[in-house]
């Protein structure tokens, strides 16, 4: 598989970021307009929560308080794999759930 970028997040464990997944980023979030957003995300985020749900799944938070719109807060969204994070997802909210 081949991926967009390949980081390590705040807490060392690598993070990977697949081509499909950017597409669908671009297609179904047009707002997220920088890959680097995503990358800061999960380097630099200001929160990380769990998913209730699913142990495996976590959040990062960005916040950017430049950005005009009621939704500031950049979400990314990180399934872990056997050590590893791949994130699924990425768009604005409101606020950090």
């Amino acid at each position: 598989m081949a991926f967009v970028f390949e980081v390590a997040d705040k807490s060392g464990r690598k993070i990977h970021l697949s081509k499909k997944q950017w597409s669908h980023i671009r297609k179904k979030h047009p707002e997220v307009e920088e890959l680097n957003w995503v990358k800061e995300a999960v380097q630099i985020p200001d929160k990380i929560t769990s998913y209730e749900f699913d142990e495996t799944i976590y959040y990062y938070y960005k916040f950017h308080k430049h950005r005009k719109f009621p939704a500031k807060y950049f979400k990314v969204s990180v399934k872990y794999l056997n050590g590893e994070g791949y994130v699924l997802t990425s768009y604005f909210g409101r606020n950090i759930k």
